[in-house]
């Protein structure tokens, strides 16, 4: 795997403001860039999660930050897992003590794959003949449909009389969101890292999402790219089964970096986005697709609303994946059998003020095992000396 900044930085990353974590030498460093220029805010606020709750956090990169030399095009290349020289910087998840949680079945498209997946109990070859007779029954005429609308309640009785009904379908356009738990706070991984697939798993996927990052009073102050790895086959036995599809080593990539909201850098642009998604397997199998965010059937601050609130808290922010406009179905082998990931793929996710996410695909027991978890970093940061804003 080869980085290159041009290719993985926004496309106007000077004029942004960025948050990031980097792995030095000494230990995980909060990295802010303004203006083009890094700050360690790491003596300032110890952990993202705390700077994040700053009144101004793009003020605060400035104002409490202090000015670091670094290459950015440097730390870029050796964030790449293959290339990596341990005695130089790299960028991890731009995230630490947030919760890590995920939106699903919020695209008209990923609904009815989730649909598929539950009707074929697992089985990828059943795939493309339950598609067409999903599609025969319901169409793609949900896309403007409501969740928890009068007309959507009206489509739940159709389907349920036609014995057609689904929890996917319910979560999809009913009135609660499904929200799970995508990882641990600390365990996903970033820029240029392995992600895993289980090696149980014979029909397994990308899920290229954008991700909002919120703080612990509900405020959403930035975004960034998210790669949810699912196992298409496990979940689609049962949905009981979330946790094993979703939650394994490695199977939560985020990054490169947050773009803070300010001047130049929106929730509107996030709304507006176009996600690009572009699989290359060793194979020579290669898959480009492209979905609008826009078409999301629930607003970003709706889901947010779902997630935190009077009745649940994130003392340490949580990031909110918004779920995937697309689930790739493109034959890999056989026909009929739909895309399953093989070893070697190299997965890059982007948006053009977002920077392009870039993982390479192996299996879980393969990946580097999760050892750097809260304790760790908090060791860390006590041997360099906490700071006084988090002790």
């Amino acid at each position: 795997m080869r980085l290159d900044h041009t290719a993985v930085l926004p496309e106007d990353w000077p004029q942004g403001s960025y948050a990031a974590r980097i792995m030095t030498e000494a230990g995980p460093v909060v990295l802010g860039i303004a203006g083009g220029e890094p700050f360690d805010l790491t003596p300032a606020f110890g952990t993202v999660s705390r700077w994040l709750e700053e009144e101004d956090p793009v003020g605060a990169i400035r104002a409490r930050g202090e000015r670091i030399a670094l290459d950015l095009a440097a730390l870029v290349a050796n964030s790449a897992h293959d290339a990596r020289r341990p005695d130089a910087p790299w960028l991890l998840a731009p995230v630490d003590l947030a919760a890590v949680k995920a939106a699903g079945v919020t695209y008209v498209r990923s609904m009815l794959e989730r649909v598929i997946e539950e009707r074929c109990r697992g089985e990828a070859s059943r795939a493309e003949a339950v598609r067409a007779e999903v599609r025969e029954i319901i169409g793609d005429d949900l896309a403007n449909l409501r969740p928890g609308s009068p007309e959507a309640q009206r489509v739940k009785e159709v389907l349920s009389a036609k014995g057609w009904w689904s929890q996917y379908l319910e979560v999809g356009i009913g009135p609660d969101a499904e929200i799970f738990t995508k990882c641990q706070p600390m365990a996903a991984v970033g820029l240029g890292a392995k992600v895993g697939v289980h090696p149980g798993s014979d029909w397994s996927n990308p899920e290229p999402e954008a991700v909002m990052v919120v703080n612990a009073r509900g405020r959403i102050v930035g975004a960034t790219l998210g790669n949810d790895v699912n196992l298409r086959d496990v979940e689609g036995r049962s949905a009981l089964l979330l946790g094993r599809a979703k939650d394994n080593n490695a199977s939560c990539a985020l990054g490169p970096m947050v773009r803070l909201f300010d001047e130049s850098f929106t929730l509107e642009d996030v709304r507006r986005a176009t996600l690009s998604l572009v699989i290359e397997g060793r194979d020579g199998f290669r898959l480009e697709e492209t979905g609008e965010i826009g078409a999301i059937s629930r607003d970003p601050i709706e889901l947010v609303g779902q997630l935190i609130g009077p009745h649940h808290q994130y003392p340490d922010g949580v990031v909110l994946f918004l779920g995937t406009p697309f689930s790739p179905v493109t034959d890999r082998g056989a026909p009929g059998m739909g895309f399953t990931h093989k070893e070697g793929d190299i997965v890059a996710i982007r948006t053009p003020k977002l920077g392009t996410l870039v993982n390479e695909v192996d299996r879980t027991d393969e990946c580097p095992p999760w050892t750097f978890g809260t304790g760790a970093l908090f060791a860390s940061l006590a041997r360099r000396g906490l700071p006084r804003s988090v002790a």
